[in-house]
């Protein structure tokens, strides 16, 4: 769906509903995979950065699935030219090592403007061409 539009970058987030409906965190890579391929076949030089899965209140009991998806995805990444990952991952975190509830809405899964603020701070210095 991005390729016709010829996109400067690509920045995605993905793998959170799917680990919640069943797939496994390889599964998560593969989709991952074949999506950049897909992406680079036809757009060689277009950067694609994948925000790690967060950590929520809600899907918690996932969060070793969450913490080996994110490990793949940035193993993946560190061996391909165009293809970024930004962990979010630990900024979500209080220092009871679980996620704050403040930067959650009540359902526990969406993030509250707080937690968007976190990510767009993290993300922001990364799109820019720091690394933060």
């Amino acid at each position: 769906i991005a390729i016709p539009y010829h996109p400067s970058r690509i920045v995605m987030y993905a793998g959170d509903n799917d680990l919640a409906a069943g797939k496994t965190p390889k599964q998560v890579l593969a989709d991952f995979q074949a999506f950049a391929s897909k992406v680079h076949n036809s757009l060689p030089d277009v950067p694609i950065t994948f925000i790690s899965i967060k950590p929520s209140i809600a899907r918690w009991k996932l969060v070793d699935k969450i913490k080996e998806a994110n490990a793949l995805v940035e193993q993946y990444a560190q061996t391909e030219k165009h293809v970024d990952f930004v962990d979010i991952f630990p900024a979500l975190l209080g220092p009871d090592g679980q996620p704050r509830k403040e930067l959650f809405r009540p359902d526990g899964l969406h993030m509250s403007p707080k937690g968007y603020a976190i990510v767009v701070s993290i993300l922001k210095p990364r799109l820019e061409g720091k690394k933060g």
